[in-house]
């Protein structure tokens, strides 16, 4: 038998981005921000870091690994401090080691600082390279290092008086392009900072005497918290021990560019994004599709889990009953033992298998929300007509994604986006299904309730509105 230890299963999807976590006026805020990074898994599982502070020394730990694995009850103990910012990572930019686990320590004494970052810079290199050239250091290969020499660099002093931390972070930014949700923790404050086109999430809640910043709201409802409002892109909000705030809003621009795929596909299903519970907008994209595209069958099933909600907005839709036709294995690790007697299509039937009492001679409709190479899709299919499916007609709850993304998610290259170079009849061959259909572009937006003007949709359009890299690289 041999030992797998690369990541598993197979995937055909777009891969997560990362979450950030602040906190600021709480008793044991580590012990809260790893009760958040853990709420917020879904966004990185490559490794988590945790940074605190008293007002004193910053104390960090980061490590590879689920953080349920990265934070024994030893290791919290010893982040000690009412303030926090905390780190799940999953690499879009920089090599997958160690050196780039954040959040990021500045070491400046009394303007000690660190930063956890969620998205991409797309003119990273440049601005790397410039600060390389003025005697900057860099220790890792993360775009996030970047930030945290601007930042640290910074002016100080302007005619001899001392420019607030809020001002230098505005300063600092200015030069950046691209996506960034951003927990920045001072000795005294707390920053929850968003980029213009506000791209990648980021909300503030209360907690206790205290105050919360997450990429997502699911984080609140784990640690009791109650959402107040999303961070606004393009600010830098300054919030106090004492529960003071400043707002700076000169990072602010007119056009907006909230990632639609966050309801797609990336966000928790109970969260709130952008004012929309992401588990209605899914239901939502099912029903939308099963007007766009309806087919005669039998029944109902979802891809689980990303394509549960939009199931059951297709199945109410079209009126046809819903099925748990493939159950999930919610055990599956990163490591397997695989037997040397080969197994067709092992990796999908590990996570995945088809509930045949339910699908002999029936015509089904199977719902996800995407397609990214479309091998899952042509393993599932198999599976399916194995188990005596009559007719699988599959349905997408998103349009044919056809580029990649450069503002914070990790996507295969173009040429291995199956939409990219074949037509909707080539694809519906090619994974042996009887029809295949997309939801619309017009369709998406309806079902999210919100004008495509305020979105970013690059991987769907190929319309990049903040541009992408000179080299089209997400690394230097």
């Amino acid at each position: 038998m041999s030992l797998q230890t690369d990541k598993f299963p197979e995937t055909d999807k777009f891969q997560e981005e990362c979450a950030v976590v602040g906190l600021i006026n709480v008793p044991e805020a580590a012990n809260y921000c790893y009760l958040s990074l853990y709420a917020l898994q879904h966004r990185g599982q490559e490794g988590a870091g945790i940074v605190t502070s008293d007002g004193g020394a910053m104390i960090a730990h980061r490590e590879m690994g689920l953080v349920a694995d990265v934070f024994s009850v030893d290791v919290l103990a010893r982040l000690t401090g009412d303030k926090a910012i905390g780190h799940n990572r999953y690499a879009t930019f920089g090599s997958k080691d160690w050196a780039n686990l954040q959040p990021f320590v500045a070491n400046l004494e009394a303007n000690s600082f660190s930063v956890a970052h969620n998205g991409n810079l797309i003119n990273a290199a440049e601005l790397k390279a410039k600060l390389q050239d003025e005697g900057s250091i860099f220790t890792s290969t993360s775009d996030t290092e970047v930030l945290l020499h601007l930042i640290a660099k910074s002016p100080k002093l302007v005619n001899s008086t001392t420019v607030p931390f809020i001002e230098r972070i505005a300063t600092a930014l200015k030069p950046v392009k691209g996506a960034y949700s951003l927990a920045v923790m001072s000795h005294d404050n707390l920053y929850a900072i968003r980029d213009p086109y506000g791209i990648r999430p980021l909300s503030l809640g209360k907690l206790g005497d205290g105050y919360i910043v997450a990429s997502e709201t699911c984080a609140f409802d784990l640690v009791g918290a109650t959402f107040i409002r999303d961070i606004e892109p393009g600010e830098i909000l300054e919030i106090s021990r004492d529960g003071s705030m400043k707002s700076n809003k000169t990072l602010q621009g007119k056009e907006k560019a909230f990632c639609v795929f966050e309801y797609v596909y990336f966000s928790r299903p109970d969260s709130i994004i952008q004012g929309r519970n992401v588990y209605s907008v899914r239901k939502n994209l099912g029903a939308q599709l099963a007007i766009e595209k309806p087919v005669e069958a039998d029944l109902v099933i979802p891809v689980p889990d990303s394509g549960v909600p939009s199931a059951i907005g297709f199945a109410s839709q079209i009126g046809l009953p819903l099925e748990i036709g493939l159950i999930r294995n919610h055990y599956v690790g990163r490591t397997f033992i695989e037997p040397k007697q080969s197994i067709r299509d092992f990796g999908v039937k590990v996570k995945l298998n088809a509930n045949s009492e339910i699908l002999v001679g029936k015509r089904i409709i199977v719902v996800d929300d995407s397609v990214v190479r479309g091998t899952t899709c042509k393993k599932l299919v198999a599976m399916l007509r194995a188990a005596g499916a009559k007719e699988v007609h599959f349905r997408i709850a998103s349009p044919p994604t056809v580029n990649s993304c450069y503002y914070g998610i990790d996507t295969p290259s173009q040429e291995e986006l199956i939409a990219a170079t074949h037509s909707e009849e080539e694809i519906k061959n090619y994974i042996g299904a009887d029809s295949l259909g997309y939801l619309s572009m017009e369709g998406m937006y309806k079902a999210v309730g919100e004008a495509r003007e305020k979105h970013c949709d690059a991987c769907f359009s190929s319309i990049y509105k903040l541009g992408v890299p000179e080299d089209l690289s997400k690394a230097t």
